[in-house]
């Protein structure tokens, strides 16, 4: 049985991971002579090689120890050294090598060098923060097709803001390894980095006066099951996994169908492109027959093996996170789902309950709320998370919002309170809880960040329900830190609702300029609103 890794060749721009081994007839003879000299008495000396994230142009985790770690000759002595500091190790009986530098202040630029039978040296290295920017294609989106692109990228010469781009892939098996340069920020580059990610790091950097190093690794369409670990899945979702055994099985007969189906399919787009043609809306989709399950690039775990376990256990501050359009239709699932990846990632980075921070996905017309209350719900059930609210920035008519820069900004808002500390309001209002006193509702809220707010005129978007179940459009009046809601002809109200819709309009902030979540008061099985993330705690110990 061949238990090598799979991966999507397509799907990876870096043809090296397919190298056809030399062979002996192929061999130059004078190199061919050479090999033997070398090997005689011995195995020939394989050079050191560390993970490809350790690079000219790095940054590093400031304040923590850094592990570097990579491959070398079976019990080949390594050496890493970095401004002064050195540690040594042995390879092990695989050839594998880690080691961890001391922690470093911020800092740079420094020179490192990596020593055994061969030695490497990286210029241009730097110590600040760094985080994972993952998800899918609202977080892959580049800032060249962002809102504001014209004007941010000629301004956007920041030579301590640093990114990696880790190549797409999937893969049955951890990888060890990836590839990829580190890149500075500077208006002939901006435009390839992450959108998000920009703006999340320009307004860190700017805020700490540090270097910061974002390792972008996202894939457009991604659920998050591609991104969660197999034995985390089969352990918490086993159902995830036996979904892709069906859908294997089921695989044959799909196509089957489908190519007995093409020429019908065919005929039926060509006829739909003519009427399309002639009332001048777009050109629909052509038939395209099913992909297959076991080399769909989206498939479960293949991203994580391929795209953040090579990552690990890179030294790093925390992650941020877009992603959710992929799972939309199967929101119950997502509520443990999501808190599973964001558990096991920390699990195995081992570097405690970094910030794990995430985006809501915004108002469009495909998106459900159900979607949205899972992400609200996965907040509240983990620790050290925050969300950000796109309520004020989506568009009902597109999947990738343009408008980057208020969630990048978010983003850091959140970074600044959960990582490092600051005092401020870094979230929207959020339900805490509702009191029916006669036909009042009285909703209350945490994170009012100084205040409740009705932005732009009478605050909207409420409903509510009466003893039959039913919603109704309701009025809502901002009392202090709370909201009374009412509606004609409801005496005894029973739930309500806000912003529950796939594109909800609405319009509740706080006085620091942040949206409010949509959510409803009658969650399916009484979930809780805790806030405090205890049970998340208690699992990560």
């Amino acid at each position: 049985m061949n238990n090598s890794p799979k991966r999507n060749r397509n799907d990876i721009p870096n043809p090296t991971y397919f190298e056809k081994p030399m062979t002996k007839n192929r061999l130059h003879p004078l190199l061919s002579t050479l090999l033997t000299l070398t090997t005689i008495g011995g195995t020939l000396w394989a050079d050191v090689k560390p993970n490809a994230i350790f690079s000219d142009g790095a940054v590093l985790q400031r304040g923590v120890a850094i592990p570097v770690w990579g491959t070398a000759d079976p019990g080949e002595k390594i050496q890493v050294s970095l401004d002064g500091q050195t540690a040594s190790t042995t390879a092990d009986s695989e050839g594998n090598w880690k080691i961890q530098l001391p922690a470093h202040d911020a800092g740079g630029p420094f020179e490192m060098k990596i020593s055994g039978n061969n030695t490497l040296n990286f210029s241009d290295v730097l110590i600040g923060e760094v985080w994972v920017c993952s998800g899918q294609s609202n977080m892959e989106w580049p800032l060249s097709k962002a809102a504001n692109a014209a004007s941010e990228i000629p301004a956007a010469d920041y030579p301590n803001l640093r990114g990696f781009l880790v190549p797409r892939g999937a893969s049955d098996e951890p990888e060890q390894n990836t590839t990829g340069k580190w890149v500075v920020c500077s208006p002939a580059r901006a435009g390839g980095f992450s959108a998000v990610g920009y703006f999340f790091g320009r307004d860190l950097s700017k805020e700490l006066g540090v270097p910061v190093g974002l390792i972008m690794s996202s894939v457009g369409g991604s659920p998050a099951e591609a991104w969660t670990r197999r034995d985390a899945l089969e352990e918490q979702m086993p159902e995830v996994v036996l979904e892709q055994k069906r859908a294997v099985a089921d695989y044959p007969a799909a196509l089957a169908k489908y190519q007995t189906d093409e020429p019908r399919l065919l005929q039926e787009w060509t006829a739909a492109c003519e009427q399309a043609k002639a009332a001048g809306q777009p050109e629909p989709r052509s038939p395209t027959p099913p992909q297959d399950p076991q080399t769909n690039i989206r498939r479960p775990s293949g991203l994580f093996n391929a795209m953040i376990r090579p990552l690990i256990p890179y030294a790093i501050r925390g992650v941020i996170w877009y992603q959710g359009e992929g799972n939309n239709g199967r929101a119950q699932a997502y509520q443990k789902l999501f808190p599973l990846l964001i558990l096991d990632w920390r699990a195995q980075w081992g570097q405690g309950d970094f910030p794990f921070l995430f985006v809501q996905i915004a108002p469009n017309k495909d998106m459900s709320p159900a979607i949205r209350e899972a992400q609200l719900l996965s907040w509240k059930s983990t620790h050290n998370t925050a969300m950000v609210v796109t309520t004020d920035v989506g568009d009902a008519n597109d999947i990738h919002p343009t408008r980057k820069e208020p969630v990048g900004q978010r983003l850091a808002f959140a970074a600044r309170a959960l990582a490092y500390g600051e005092k401020i309001e870094y979230s929207g209002p959020v339900f805490e809880s509702v009191r029916f006193d006669g036909p009042r509702a009285l909703v209350t809220f945490s994170h009012i960040g100084g205040g409740l707010v009705a932005k732009d005129g009478e605050l909207k978007g409420f409903t509510i329900a009466s003893a039959d179940g039913k919603f109704a459009p309701a009025s809502a009046l901002i009392e202090g830190s709370t909201v009374v809601v009412t509606a004609d002809g409801v005496t005894k109200p029973t739930a309500v609702r806000y912003g529950w819709a796939n594109v909800p309009d609405v319009n509740l902030f706080n006085e620091a300029g942040l949206p409010a979540s949509p959510f409803r008061s009658d969650v399916p099985g009484g979930a809780k609103f805790n806030n405090g993330g205890r049970a998340a705690r208690d699992f990560e110990r």
